[in-house]
């Protein structure tokens, strides 16, 4: 099914923000992995609108398993001339023959359900795609690279430690099958890091927390797109736990102006965390969707609060991106959950 553009409002947001990073990338190319997902989807549209806002006269190529698909669920970018899809599996693909100045390597969503059924499959697509991302941008002139990784590489975020700094140096249990995400993320910084001693390649590392906005799948394991597919659906709310753990959500705009702009101007191998240091627990995350959405929802959860429990927390820091970048959350969660309502219900009415 072919999905409706994202709203206009939040692509001259993404400009405005962003206007003054972009000359640098006039008449040059950049190359995105993963350009078909979440990410890549608000990567592309916003390259897409700037490039013509701005008459950069830039070029982007999309690699992509399945042009085709692409092209069906957004035609609108693959119509668009400045952009050029290639097929491939991140861990193989044929290299392009043309210099590309810019990559970002956003491929390997964090998919609940691959790393139950297929864990291997996406241990080996992280780290095998991040080695042949880094010879292709030794290969073709890259400057600047920025990986999409993953607040996933901290580990267990202890219950004291409200909001976790890039300075934190937990880890994930490595003989846990569950880890199998969070490990491959912490591999591939590791490979960025060894591949910094003896390139002049520009790294930057984005250690991505959790979102919310058009095209988040409102039925995979995303609470705040559970919540937001209950209330459309007219479903009650059920949260499986005891609503009490602690989550943030950033808004798709602000994540896109977040990652361009580390794109840009981050420092290289200087990891910074991208997300919202506003949390909230589940269970208040379930009621904000039912508030925001003027809805009158049922809310049941499954267990009740253990007394003397640690509270389970997946919040960051986002002190070195405000910093070093000047980067803010400017979206609130209220606008960001009717924001993503109003384009799923315009998607499914289009």
């Amino acid at each position: 099914m072919a999905l409706q553009p994202l709203p206009a409002a939040d692509l001259e947001h993404i400009l405005s923000e962003t206007k003054p990073l972009w000359d640098e990338i006039r008449n040059k190319r950049i190359f995105i992995t993963g350009g078909t997902g979440f990410f890549g989807c608000w990567l592309l549209e916003s390259f897409s609108h700037i490039n013509r806002k701005l008459s950069l006269n830039a070029h982007a190529t999309v690699l992509t398993r399945d042009p085709a698909a692409f092209a069906r669920k957004c035609p609108h970018l693959a119509s668009d001339e400045s952009l050029a899809v290639i097929t491939g599996d991140v861990r193989s693909f044929t290299f392009p023959d043309c210099e590309f100045t810019y990559i970002i390597h956003a491929a390997t969503e964090a998919s609940g359900k691959q790393a139950a059924e297929h864990p291997l499959e996406m241990l080996t697509t992280i780290i095998d795609g991040t080695a042949r991302v880094l010879d292709f941008a030794n290969a073709h002139g890259t400057r600047k690279l920025l990986l999409t990784s993953s607040g996933a590489v901290y580990g267990k975020q202890p219950a004291s430690l409200t909001h976790v700094p890039e300075e934190y140096l937990g880890g994930p249990d490595p003989v846990d099958p569950a880890s199998v995400y969070a490990e491959g993320k912490r591999i591939s910084e590791q490979m960025c890091a060894l591949q910094s001693t003896h390139s002049s390649i520009e790294i930057k590392i984005a250690r991505c927390f959790a979102f919310v906005g058009p095209h988040l799948p409102l039925d995979a394991h995303f609470a705040i797109g559970n919540f937001i597919g209950d209330v459309l659906a007219g479903r009650p709310i059920k949260i499986n736990g005891d609503g009490t753990a602690r989550r943030s959500y950033l808004y798709a705009s602000d994540l896109a102006i977040w990652l361009w702009t580390m794109l840009f101007q981050a420092p290289s191998m200087a990891p910074i965390n991208v997300g919202s240091a506003h949390d909230l627990s589940i269970l208040e995350l379930a009621q904000a969707v039912v508030q925001s959405l003027n809805a009158s929802t049922e809310i049941h959860v499954a267990k009740s609060p253990t007394p003397g429990a640690e509270v389970a927390r997946y919040v960051p820091s986002v002190d070195r991106a405000k910093a070093m970048l000047g980067l803010n959350q400017t979206v609130s969660l209220q606008e960001a959950i009717c924001r993503t309502a109003d384009w799923h219900v315009g998607a499914k009415g289009a």
